[in-house]
């Protein structure tokens, strides 16, 4: 039985554990969602409302090249790829934009932007598909706002997790705290091994499409040569598509494996790049994508005495609405939040509101799932660099476990500067009758201004992914939560299978 611990205080970020606000029972409009990137706050729908506003403000900024002949074309060949693409049937929609720099990119739930100097560089309509398989695949696969939902958590944070976002919690405040719409770095930046997934899903949309995925790995090389002979040609494209090691061959080898029924292409290619070749079009340059640090949780002015009822010694059963997992808890408890997989319980007392109505526990306990935000590749690196869990073996690879409860300890960590992980803490766990961990974590809550423990216990799902825990309480009260999360998990029954029967996927053609 694995165990799902949520950092200190609900909303631990900057400092504080906040909740959002908190009315009743918290309907929660935006709220934590599994995708195939892992970590979302929102939903496919609100993928496409985001993507909207994003696009509006973006073009209020981008020089758009306005030529229907080009546009039309570019819209045509990712029709052709939108066709293969997986997940969601987003609107894909595609702009060239009056810029001399080789890049391109995409925003959530389907706008598509490409600048001229991109299309000019091409050789070939396959080419090009390359980079426009590779942007949408990064839509398809909901990049852009599981980036938005980490740089959220980092502001608001690990309560989300908790599922406590509230009727305030809009999509538009949360896109807001994080830069806003249009060309918000949120959207754009992407890590090593969203590149990869983008560099896979996008070559096997491509073999699909009738197009060569090995030209996806021809363009790569290209710009690697274009960067060293013109680097300011190509700084914005690789400050947001970090070039993984390899990039090139990596691709060839997925190329080698799809099956490919090469089709004739859409048509049009040396006619539209000579068009945005034309001496007629004027130079521009992309503004540079900008984001604010606004947001962030405003802490009380005085601080707060937590005062809360002692545990009742009649439990009452809470059954997850989609059957992922049930647990007991006191009966003078109460679900503060539901949605998604996550719960928060909290008796009176045990979440608070700050002076901007977010909530913050600061006694109880948050269960979710948890899929981890960073690639395993980038893991394993950051893991060699520093120690985030005291039961990390950095000597040797780890199982999923270790893994997905090292980097929730770093996500708790980095988004809660006062918590420290208390050294020998550690202990393996068996919750449910599965593997699992249990941490300690201890620091001084900038809201209550009270030493504060937070207990994270992790269970292990047969996908990588695990089931958390995580209970919240000063030192002077910790010995009773402590006791009671004991005996609340005692009682935790998972559905291993629940949280992604509804998750399918389509296996790529290897070639016979």
């Amino acid at each position: 039985m694995k165990r799902l611990l949520l950092a200190p205080a609900l909303f631990l970020a900057t400092g504080a554990l906040t909740i959002t606000p908190l009315p009743s029972l918290v309907e929660a409009q935006s709220t934590v969602r599994r995708s195939q990137s892992g970590f979302n706050l929102f939903s496919v729908e609100q993928d496409v409302e985001i993507g909207r506003q994003a696009a509006t403000e973006a073009e209020r900024q981008l020089p758009l090249l306005n030529d229907r002949a080009v546009n039309t074309y570019l819209n045509r060949v990712i029709q052709r790829l939108a066709a293969q693409a997986p997940g969601a049937k987003y609107p894909y929609q595609i702009k060239a934009v009056n810029a001399m720099e080789i890049n391109a990119f995409s925003l959530p739930g389907g706008p598509m932007y490409v600048n001229r100097g991109l299309i000019a560089t091409a050789r070939s309509e396959a080419e090009l598909a390359g980079v426009l398989a590779h942007e949408m695949a990064h839509v398809a696969l909901r990049h852009g706002t599981t980036q938005a939902s980490k740089a959220y958590l980092g502001q608001a944070g690990l309560s989300i997790l908790g599922g406590l976002l509230g009727r305030s919690s809009s999509t538009s405040r949360i896109i807001n705290s994080v830069g806003g719409f249009g060309l918000n770095a949120a959207f754009l930046k992407f890590s090593r091994d969203d590149e990869y997934e983008a560099d896979a899903t996008g070559a096997d949309m491509m073999a699909r499409a009738g197009y060569d995925p090995a030209a996806m790995a021809d363009f790569f090389a290209l710009l690697r040569q274009e960067q060293g002979r013109d680097p300011n040609k190509l700084e914005r494209f690789f400050s947001s598509h970090p070039p993984p090691a390899n990039r090139e061959t990596r691709i060839r080898q997925l190329a080698a494996n799809l099956s490919t029924t090469r089709s004739a292409d859409v048509g049009g290619f040396a006619s539209v790049r000579s068009r945005v070749t034309g001496a007629s079009l004027a130079s521009a340059q992309t503004p540079v994508p900008t984001t604010t640090s606004t947001g962030t949780v405003v802490r009380p002015t005085e601080p707060i005495t937590v005062s809360v009822p002692r545990p009742s010694s009649s439990y009452v059963l809470f059954e997850q609405p989609n059957g992922y997992f049930t647990i007991s808890r006191p009966s003078n408890w109460r679900e503060f939040a539901s949605s998604g997989f996550a719960v928060s319980m909290a008796p009176e007392g045990g979440v608070v509101a700050l002076s901007d109505g977010q909530p913050v526990m600061v006694y109880g306990m948050i269960i979710n799932h948890y899929a981890p935000f960073t690639g395993a590749t980038e893991r394993r690196e950051r893991s060699l660099r520093r120690s985030y869990a005291p039961f990390e073996d950095r000597t040797s690879p780890r199982a999923s476990l270790e893994d997905a409860t090292d980097d929730l300890v770093y996500q708790i960590l980095s988004t809660n500067s006062y918590l420290t992980t208390e050294a020998g803490s550690a202990r393996a766990e068996e919750i449910d009758g599965a593997r699992g961990y249990s941490l300690l974590l201890t620091g001084r809550s900038p809201v209550t201004g009270e030493e504060e423990r937070v207990s994270l216990y992790t269970r292990e799902l047969t996908d990588g992914h695990v089931l958390y825990a995580l209970c919240v309480a000063p030192n002077r009260e910790w010995s009773t939560l402590d006791a009671t999360c004991a005996r609340m998990l005692g009682t935790l029954r998972v559905d291993d299978d629940a949280a992604h029967r509804s998750t399918t996927s389509r296996p790529r053609s290897p070639r016979q």
